[in-house]
């Protein structure tokens, strides 16, 4: 039986601990569809998972790995036959069910998403749930009015993967978008994938009272914690906050008043159980008007054994943009 490179998760000491090994295909999880996998991603949960900083996996050993994409080597269920090129993010993947850095992939029909038009393989991957987490963000603020009329959008934790691709999707959709960093060494590259202004992070700290001056319209927290709590008392009437990270904390210190005086929704984005619907709408915008355009800026590539020191220095916020693995693309 062909065996093939995997980063594999196991449990040591009572903690995460990844490493590469040689799997076969019957040792993978089962599943109706069966992916020759071309590449994954690096976010900040696989690093998580991949050093045991974090509680991810639920079941060991599990190959890491929350995103993938590839072409489908066979499939018991009808919506997918060999040579459909798909993705397959979120859910339990790499969490309770082996992930995507390995050269095969065994996962249930109902996590497939078709590749859209408009998508390679790679790409697929240069956005994976980051891009994702992004482009559901828009969508759902759009849905709840977001307009580039209303007013400046802001996004903090800026360099990141999440963030960066926010950031191109938003200036590509003709939005005034601020960035905000704590990393003064990358103004340039905020400025070359779309910011029209940057502020240091120091600046969300001055927002201390119940209400301050109505700044944002609309706001991409990706961080959480302090900052988040900032975002809520300085949004303009009506404005508009997506959350959908935790890297700053995840507690929320803030008072009734932004909610009831201004109306400012919070927004809670959850990229792990979107419905396919919605799934499959969200992955076709970002084929299309939501497709970033600085992918060259953003994205660099690895291999499976560049993980460990990868997961190291993303912990220590020492990346930026996002990482794409090559497994067999």
């Amino acid at each position: 039986m062909e065996k093939f490179n995997a980063y594999r998760i196991f449990e040591e000491n009572r903690k995460g601990h990844g490493r590469l090994v040689e799997m076969t295909l019957d040792e993978l999880d089962p599943g109706e569809v069966v992916i020759k996998v071309a590449y994954s991603s690096v976010n900040f949960k696989d690093a998580l998972a991949g050093t045991g900083a974090g509680k991810i996996v639920r079941r060991y050993p599990c190959v890491g790995g929350i995103d993938s994409s590839g072409t489908v080597v066979s499939s018991s269920d009808s919506r997918f036959k060999a040579g459909d090129e798909v993705i397959c993010t979120s859910y339990d993947f790499a969490m309770a069910h082996d992930g995507g850095y390995a050269g095969y992939a065994r996962v249930p029909a109902d996590w497939v998403v078709p590749l859209p038009a408009g998508l390679t393989l790679f790409d697929a991957m240069a956005l994976g749930t980051a891009g994702y987490t992004s482009g559901l963000a828009v969508h759902l603020l759009e849905h709840n009015g977001m307009t580039p009329a209303k007013g400046k959008v802001v996004v903090n934790g800026a360099t990141g993967g999440c963030a960066s691709l926010a950031i191109d999707m938003l200036a590509g959709l003709g939005y005034a978008v601020t960035a905000v960093t704590g990393k003064a060494a990358e103004h340039a590259y905020l400025k070359e994938i779309g910011a029209a202004e940057i502020l240091g992070r120091d600046a969300l700290k001055l927002c201390t009272r119940p209400l301050e001056k109505g700044v944002w319209a609309a706001a991409f927290d990706s961080v959480g914690g302090e900052q988040l709590s900032a975002l809520t008392r300085s949004m303009q009437q009506h404005g508009l906050i997506a959350s959908f990270g935790n890297a700053g904390g995840i507690e929320l210190n803030t008072t009734v008043l932004p909610f009831i005086l201004r109306g400012v929704r919070l927004i809670g984005v959850d990229s792990g159980y979107t419905p396919m619907d919605i799934r499959r709408r969200v992955w076709q915008r970002l084929a299309t008007d939501l497709k970033p355009r600085h992918f060259k800026n953003i994205v660099r590539t690895i291999e499976l054994d560049q993980l460990p020191a990868t997961f190291d220095a993303m912990l220590k916020q020492q990346t930026k943009g996002r990482i794409v693995v090559v497994i067999g693309g």
